[in-house]
């Protein structure tokens, strides 16, 4: 019975027992388990033993503090539990099903666009600048903007295009075909081909759709088929018709992988795939994202022009940064452009203004809490500067959806700004202009009480956030559960260390010492891997010769590779031709990764069921470094004894 039998069963009784447990692991002070009732944890009883230092929920799993020892508690617990123990990603992905809707939505999003963020926030300083220089009229009474004023930037203008154009207009449709595909495990470049067909030259630019008489789209903008004739838009820029598509052809690959046999599989399954996912995007995926974009386009067209206007204001500026991550908010450009030609301004730009600049502070808090941490700030300062100037997708995909609550408070500034922009109906003469250049676009009596607007999406979200993160950073910036994971491994790894310094080398197993050159194996007699010795075990219990880490661990569990901190890189190889045993009569306690102490527990055998199989047993010890070996003596050994070789 091990040490931690007792607290190990009757954590299994108070997490709820095997059968709430979807999945489970541990870290290197952390039990971390995925279940599938969380409500059923008795965390009062499990805080009550002595060998539980505390427990919390994150991310959906439901974590139990043990310390340094958790390697040792873990395998006791799986054993007594009778369940297999899995990596931490996949904890994580069974834990989603604990997450509220909006957590995975959020969680998901933001693993899609990781990959992302170092284009989104290149595309986001250059619109920014464009911005200033394209669409700011402070020149010529007020009449020109500085491409107007000189052939040099006119023409930077429109080279600087060529990049934004890629990022935002092409690159986000075709990336995120391709990171959902990465994501899912499906084949990258087929996700890339379907991302081009959404923003191919062939159809009509996203950015003109709204604009388009009903007669102009034949015959030239159709896909005519005969039966119907379905139009051909473009999906530049937009967010929903991607994800969607992409995650057809995921699913439409895995099925005509099952199904197609193969010697054929190559061919078919791509071209069917990648056909089938196109047309749904075409003819299924992507009206259906327009029609949610026109149903928007309509609440928002009642909302800002009714009695509740401030009410509207309030939701407006909570939501729309939210908006902005499904792509939606593009639409919000026709209804400006409908309410400037017909009243001669429009109170919705203002708002999208206040929302760049609330999630611009948000990030700005960030840059606060996280001063010391010089990574962070790479990302931090230009995606502020990207938000000011009207490009929000850095700050939130780059930072505020990270750490989620600066994306909140960046939420209920742009709210709190709203009402005010609502109530004092600021109005915007011309749109395009964003982030906090957008007051120059106000019309003249509206930019005072703009200015407060502004004022208060700088400030809130500052504060909230770094009121926030107060709580949920340490002083270095860094999310707390993580730094207390990141010391505890460091702490871990000390203690191993500092173990490693006078070890002398340990008996892998209890039996016979043999001469490395007698073993029947010639790879191993002729000292072809390096130099070591042999046991021919009476016991089935192998263990560690050395503290370090275990930087190879065979799945049949016949062998195990182990890289001490001093530098020594020693191979146990049980048995001889044991690996086309495939894992029979081996039960493995070490996995790849694992940081192990001398004399732990790496594997048991089945010696006789090994012999039956007309294996030998001899396990060698073998140093892969080139260190050199000379045996004391060939006798009898304990298991875990040292000085039972010399190394010179």
């Amino acid at each position: 019975m091990g040490k931690f039998h007792d607290d190990a069963a009757k954590l299994l009784e108070y997490v709820g027992g095997k059968e709430n447990i979807s999945a489970v692991t541990h870290c290197v002070t952390r039990m971390r388990f995925a279940l599938a009732d969380p409500k059923k944890a008795d965390i009062k009883k499990i805080e009550s033993l002595a060998s539980t230092k505390g427990t919390f929920t994150q991310a959906g799993q439901f974590q139990v503090i043990i310390g340094n020892e958790v390697a040792d508690y873990y395998k006791e617990f799986t054993e007594i539990a009778g369940i297999e123990g899995v990596s931490k990603d996949a904890v994580k992905s069974a834990a989603k099903s604990n997450q509220t809707p909006l957590q995975k939505i959020m969680s998901n999003i933001a693993e899609i666009f990781a990959p992302l963020i170092p284009a989104i926030i290149t595309g986001g300083l250059i619109l920014g600048f464009r911005n200033i220089i394209d669409s700011v009229y402070v020149f010529g009474n007020g009449t020109q903007a500085l491409v107007e004023t000189s052939v040099f930037w006119a023409g930077l203008d429109k080279f600087l295009w060529l990049l934004g154009e890629a990022v935002f207009h092409t690159g986000i449709p075709v990336g995120i075909c391709w990171s959902v595909m990465r994501k899912m495990g499906g084949t990258p470049i087929l996700g890339i081909v379907l991302g081009l067909t959404l923003v191919s030259g062939q159809l009509v630019n996203a950015y003109g759709v709204a604009g388009m008489a009903a007669d102009a789209w034949a015959p030239n903008y159709v896909w005519n088929f005969g039966f119907a004739s379905p139009r051909m838009i473009g999906y530049q820029a937009q967010v929903i018709p991607a994800i969607l598509a992409a995650f057809t052809l995921v699913y439409l690959e895995r099925f005509f992988k099952r199904i197609v046999p193969q010697v054929v599989s190559m061919i078919l399954v791509p071209f069917c795939s990648l056909l089938l996912a196109v047309m749904a995007a075409h003819f299924v995926l992507g009206p259906i994202g327009w029609k949610i974009g026109e149903g928007v386009s309509t609440v928002v067209m009642a909302g800002i022009s009714g009695n509740f206007r401030v009410i509207f204001g309030a939701i407006f500026g909570f939501f729309y940064a939210p908006l902005v991550i499904t792509g939606l908010h593009h639409m919000s450009n026709a209804i400006d452009l409908q309410l400037i030609n017909s009243t001669g301004g429009t109170m919705l730009w203002p708002m999208i203004a206040l929302s760049n600049i609330a999630q611009g502070s948000a990030v700005m808090g960030m840059a606060y809490l996280q001063k010391k941490n010089a990574k962070a700030q790479e990302i931090n300062i230009p995606s502020a500067i990207s938000c000011y100037l009207g490009v929000t997708e850095p700050a939130m995909f780059g930072v505020n959806l990270k750490y989620r609550f600066p994306f909140i408070c960046g939420m209920i500034g742009s709210s709190l700004a709203g009402i005010i922009s609502t109530a004092f109906s600021c109005e915007a003469s011309a749109i395009g202009v964003g982030g906090l250049p957008g007051i120059l676009s106000m019309k003249p009596y509206s930019m005072g009480m703009f200015a407060v607007c502004m004022l208060i999406a700088l400030c809130v979200p500052f504060v909230l956030t770094v009121m926030f993160g107060r709580k949920r950073l340490t002083p270095e910036g860094i999310l707390i559960e993580e730094a207390e994971e990141e010391a505890a491994e460091a702490a871990a790894y000390t203690e191993f260390t500092d173990a490693e310094k006078n070890e002398k080398l340990a008996a892998v197993a209890a039996g016979t010492l043999v001469d490395i050159t007698k073993v029947s194996d010639q790879v191993f007699a002729s000292k072809a891997m390096g130099d070591g010795f042999a046991i021919e075990p009476s016991d089935g219990k192998i263990y560690s010769p050395y503290t370090g880490e275990v930087t190879v661990a065979f799945p049949t569990g016949h062998a195990y590779g182990i890289l001490t901190a001093g530098g020594k890189e020693v191979l146990i190889h049980i048995g001889i031709d044991t690996v086309e045993l495939n894992g029979k009569g081996f039960k493995t306690h070490a996995k790849q990764g694992d940081r192990v102490k001398q004399g732990d527990l790496l594997c048991e055998v089945d010696l006789d069921y090994v012999r039956n199989q007309g294996k030998p047993v001899t396990t060698m010890v073998i140093f892969t470094d080139g260190t050199k070996v000379a045996l004391a003596k060939e006798s009898a050994v304990k298991a875990k004894e040292t000085d039972i070789i010399t190394i010179e």
